[in-house]
């Protein structure tokens, strides 16, 4: 069952019952793995922003479900989808400094693709969750 449906009848306890979560959770572990290759003088550049803002997806999915409010929520979200397209945007850009190759990086940015829809269609449905 999706997210967006459980969270509309309060069925979601914690943020580790969000299959969103989990699913951040497995692709920043995908991320860290693509992104140990680099060359080492990337290390404290595009390796560290790229893991730390992959990181920020499901931190930020817990945060706001963790929050007393569901408008609060719906800005962490935000947040995440934010960072989700940052990540996005970077790994693009190691893929054309040579640090990705397509075999790697399209997997990584089709499951990015994923929870974006996946986070826009949970905010949606908060959205028209009864006040």
């Amino acid at each position: 069952m999706s997210d967006e449906g459980r969270v509309t009848r309060g069925e979601v306890r914690h943020y580790r019952d969000l299959i969103v979560w989990q699913r951040a959770m497995d692709w920043v572990t995908v991320v860290y793995s693509a992104s140990r290759t680099w060359p080492s003088d990337e290390r404290f550049g595009l390796a560290s922003q790229v893991r730390r803002a992959a990181v920020s997806v499901p931190a930020n999915i817990a945060e706001g479900c963790a929050r007393r409010s569901t408008g609060e929520f719906l800005q962490f979200l935000g947040i995440a989808r934010g960072s989700l397209a940052e990540v996005e945007t970077l790994l693009i850009l190691a893929a054309r400094l040579g640090y990705l190759d397509d075999a790697t990086s399209k997997p990584i940015l089709a499951e990015a693709d994923e929870i974006s829809r996946m986070l826009a269609a949970l905010i949606a449905a908060l959205k028209r969750r009864p006040k």
